[in-house]
């Protein structure tokens, strides 16, 4: 065989229907493992064939991997349940096993070709001989699909291991498959990965088909839906009154009949419903904007304490105008939205026309003391007793 600068050593040969099955790197090195058994010490222990080799040497023979590549691969490998490795020994070696079974690995040995990847480790003349020969075995030429083809015992294990597919169910659709390209008369060279994509597709299937078994079928809701129990404890332990929630269930029922179907989470989207609900009716209730006649008991709100506060006005001088407030505005039988904002009004009036007469006394006494003359009052007691533009 001629030398060639374009391929200046021999070549690494991997299964189209590994690489497919585990990833391109995984497949590489598994098969490259596995050349190693022929060539290297094997120590058996629980019905396996142990293999110690050193890193150092794997790195030489894939120069294209560093060493965390290699770590990386060989820990997928064996999460995939494909190898064994055993964590006793040393960073610089690996000990390994194929996680196979005695019989299944003598058989694949003995109708397996010699692996170029291990033919490495011997002589480069033996390394030659044993690539042309295994070059020769991989390109077999394309072919019909055999009556009785079977899939092999390594494809049935990964498509458990991968895919967590049964082996009686891999199995179950091998007549379909021999029956489907047999009729079409199609010739290939990898009929164990076409099998492998006929049982994935057929599996996909098959969990969709259970998963939309268990899908509960819409219907429009009956006059006699009710919450069950869990919501309705929910509901009145978040101080929901229980009349409340009795009288909001037709309104909810019509309003999923009319759009023909009910939701599966029909008890949470209830509780929504009635929580919006009842904040709107609560708050409704505490801050209505309906006009109201003033009630014969009441009080001004705390806020409005503080703001008088606030506004320098003493809140015992406001308390003591309440009663003339509630009789002016009974009497009036007026209807208003705020009585809070209309006593603020009030006091702060009040407040002023009191400061505003203490002021004028203040300055009456003066003049009186520089000997002047001045009035004590500005308006009469007749304009007093008629002003009522504070309730304005």
């Amino acid at each position: 065989m001629a030398e060639s600068s374009l391929v200046p050593e021999q070549q690494l040969v991997f299964s189209p229907g590994l690489a497919a099955t585990l990833g391109l790197e995984e497949a590489i090195l598994l098969q490259f493992l596995h050349g190693l058994l022929d060539y290297l010490p094997v120590r058996r222990r629980d019905s396996r064939d142990w293999v110690r080799v050193e890193r150092a040497q794997l790195l030489r023979q894939l120069p294209f991997w560093k060493n965390q590549d290699l770590q990386r691969v060989c820990a997928s490998l064996a999460a995939k349940g494909v190898i064994l490795l055993d964590p006793a020994v040393g960073i610089d070696s690996i000990l390994y096993a194929l996680n196979e079974t005695p019989a299944e690995a003598n058989r694949g040995r003995s109708a397996a070709a010699p692996s170029p990847a291990a033919s490495t480790m011997r002589s480069a003349a033996s390394g030659a001989a044993l690539q042309t020969r295994g070059s020769a075995g991989t390109h077999a030429h394309a072919g019909l699909l055999p009556s009785g083809w079977a899939p092999s015992e390594d494809l049935l294990q990964l498509l458990a291991l991968n895919h967590n597919i049964p082996r009686a169910f891999a199995l179950d659709q091998l007549e379909d498959f021999i029956f489907y390209w047999r009729e079409r008369g199609e010739t290939s060279h990898a009929w164990e990965n076409k099998f492998r994509q006929h049982v994935l597709s057929s599996w996909r299937r098959q969990q969709q088909n259970a998963g939309s078994a268990f899908q509960t079928a819409e219907r429009p809701l009956d006059n006699q839906w009710h919450p069950n129990a869990d919501a309705m404890e929910i509901m009145l332990r978040s101080g929901i009154d229980r009349q409340f929630i009795e009288d909001a269930i037709p309104e909810f029922i019509l309003y999923w009949r009319e759009r023909g179907s009910a939701p599966k989470e029909l008890n949470s989207r209830f509780i929504q419903h009635i929580r919006l609900q009842w904040a709107k009716y609560t708050s409704s209730v505490r801050h209505s904007t309906e006009p109201q006649r003033i009630p014969e008991d009441w009080q001004p709100s705390n806020d409005v304490v503080d703001i008088l506060r606030l506004s320098h006005i003493d809140p015992a001088f406001a308390m003591t105008l309440v009663p003339e407030f509630i009789l002016f505005w009974r009497d009036s039988n007026q209807l208003h939205t705020s009585w809070n904002t209309k006593f603020l009004q009030h006091v702060k009036y009040h407040w002023a026309r009191q400061n505003q007469f203490n002021n004028r006394s203040a300055g009456h006494d003066g003049q009186q003391n520089a000997g002047g003359t001045g009035r004590t009052r500005d308006r009469s007691l007749e304009q007093d007793l008629r002003d009522t533009s504070w309730a304005e």
